[in-house]
């Protein structure tokens, strides 16, 4: 899961460790209020909750056990045996049950954002069909992402981000996320009526960081939109300090999704009203070359697009 950044995720598997905030920031020599911090800023750039509560012995949401699951950080923690309820690690092991009966899995590939889009489409798919279980892969991005999951035989599923059909490489179109602009309320560019590109051109961005995919992302499609920002002023993940940094005015931020949706509810910050429209990035849906083969496959993609 390469979107948000590894300190929030590591953070993350180890308040699945801890069980608490206090334990975890005890783990961490960090402070409780600094653990806090960085969950709600992952789960800001995820686009969904991952603990019901933060106080007291944190219990994971149906949509964290699933990232649980997927992480990479915690592959080889027998993902598939993670409970709702996060136990501390020094708490002993379950009695040995009987075998369950084998499960068809279907994978999923998707980006962590696209995931909470129908994280409840895919429990009610689940809970519908006792006998398949789903698996996320929350790395996918990109069409080259998708194509090489698929290929590979490490998805059935993948959804993926593109500015328009793919060539050569079959998909269907889900639905598309505007990618909108964003400056502290009493930025100059936020009071205006309309803001042109010539405005954008000499005003200081905030970006994330460059390891980011969804930054390249952002990129291409305001590249296509014939938008050039400014330099950065800050690269960070840590959607606080880009919130803070847009508050003071130090520059602009894009986004799309659910972090856009997010940010255009933030006090302070105001969407910007541009002179002509950006490009929206489009969200994709790609089988494998044996879904036909697999019913259980084709009804799943069905159902997501009900």
């Amino acid at each position: 899961m390469q979107s948000p950044s590894l300190r929030q995720l590591d953070i993350f598997a180890q308040m699945v460790a801890a069980g608490s905030v206090a334990r975890c920031a005890d783990m961490l020599g960090v402070t409780a209020d600094e653990i806090a911090r960085d969950i709600a800023s992952l789960e800001m750039r995820l686009g969904y909750r991952l603990f019901e509560d933060m106080s007291g012995s944190v219990r994971l949401t149906p949509a964290g056990r699933k990232t649980a699951q997927a992480m990479t950080l915690l592959s080889q923690d027998a993902p598939e045996d993670w409970d709702e309820t996060a136990a501390p690690a020094e708490a002993p092991a379950p009695p040995l049950q009987p075998p369950a009966p084998q499960r068809q899995t279907i994978m999923l590939a998707a980006p962590a954002p696209i995931f909470g889009h129908f994280q409840d489409a895919l429990s009610a798919f689940e809970a519908a069909n006792e006998d398949i279980a789903i698996t996320l892969d929350l790395h996918v991005q990109s069409v080259t992402d998708a194509a090489a999951a698929l290929r590979e035989g490490r998805a059935d599923i993948a959804y993926f981000y593109a500015l328009e059909e793919p060539a050569g490489f079959a998909s269907r179109y889900g639905w598309s996320e505007p990618l909108s602009l964003y400056a502290g309320a009493a930025h100059p560019l936020a009071q205006a009526d309309s803001v042109s590109r010539e405005d954008l051109a000499v005003t200081p961005m905030l970006a994330l960081e460059r390891r980011s995919p969804m930054r390249h992302i952002i990129e291409d499609a305001l590249a296509r939109g014939r938008v050039q920002l400014g330099a950065p002023a800050l690269e960070s993940d840590d959607m606080f300090a880009v919130m803070t940094a847009l508050r003071a005015g130090t520059g602009i931020f894009a986004a799309f999704g659910a972090l856009a949706r997010d940010l255009g509810r933030m006090d302070g910050i105001e969407r910007l009203r541009l002179d002509s429209q950006l490009p929206a990035i489009e969200v994709r849906q790609a089988l494998g070359a044996r879904a036909a083969e697999t019913p259980a496959v084709e009804a799943l993609a069905e159902f997501l697009f009900l």
